[in-house]
């Protein structure tokens, strides 16, 4: 394969990729970091170009979700926090180990958490907040904590587990919980953990300029998408994006 076909590949699977991803809360592991091993990379090098790419997802949704307004600052502090410190532990420890059993969990779980959207149909439809007290928070956070491991170490679905925990615990409506699900993981989350990975492992840039252009016209399209939408259709994209997710990482 030639340069220019190899990057024109890279670039239709980043923009795919991180469309749905930006419209459904997650997920553009799904079809990027299986792309990148089968087109030669060993899992490590592209686990890290992966995540150093889908930084460019947060920052392209981040631009189309701050038009629209409507994020509190100190709650995407909170998350920020609670998660960041997980995602580097996860992103270290991740290299030290086989992942086919981990990705095996990780899978059962995606698949639980689309099944439970499907059986709630109401679930994430309007804003109801709640656990906004103290024990709420300390809750929310230790569990923001342990998805932040999970998406450090395995890249495939964990934004999803963001997007369902902000609907679920905390009571934000789906385009709301997709939204800091993008701007905080995608960015900051991701970015800690590319910065993680390319430091203790090997990032393949020669694919990133590609990789981080599809990223970054997709996040956007997406998160256009989404508002678009509205909250049933984002429903929609989530559950489909985790029953494949899940499905994906079963089945190998």
């Amino acid at each position: 394969m030639s340069v220019l076909a190899e990057q024109l590949v890279l670039l239709a699977v980043a923009l795919a990729a991180n469309l749905f991803s930006a419209f459904s809360g997650g997920g553009a592991g799904l079809v990027q970091l299986p792309a990148l091993i089968f087109l030669g990379l060993p899992f490590g090098v592209a686990l890290a170009t992966h995540k150093v790419a889908s930084v460019a997802l947060g920052l392209g949704a981040t631009g189309r979700h701050l038009r629209e307004g409507g994020l509190d600052w100190r709650f995407a502090a909170f998350i920020l926090a609670s998660g960041v410190p997980g995602v580097v532990l996860g992103a270290g420890f991740i290299l030290q180990v086989p992942d086919r059993a981990a990705e095996v969990a990780l899978g059962l779980l995606t698949l639980g958490l689309g099944l439970y959207s499907v059986a709630r149909p109401r679930l994430g439809q309007r804003m109801a907040p709640a656990h906004r007290d103290r024990r709420g928070y300390l809750v929310g956070g230790g569990v923001l904590a342990l998805i932040g491991v999970l998406n450090g170490s395995l890249t495939s679905g964990t934004g999803l587990f963001v997007t369902l925990w902000l609907v679920r615990w905390f009571g934000l409506d789906y385009r709301r919980a997709v939204a800091y699900t993008l701007v905080l993981v995608g960015i900051f989350w991701n970015g800690a953990g590319a910065l993680t990975l390319g430091l203790l492992g090997e990032v393949r840039w020669s694919w990133l300029p590609a990789l981080i252009v599809g990223s970054l016209v997709g996040g956007y399209l997406g998160a256009h998408l989404a508002i678009v939408k509205g909250n049933r259709w984002i429903k929609r994209g989530f559950e489909a994006v985790t029953l494949a997710v899940g499905l994906k990482l079963v089945v190998g």
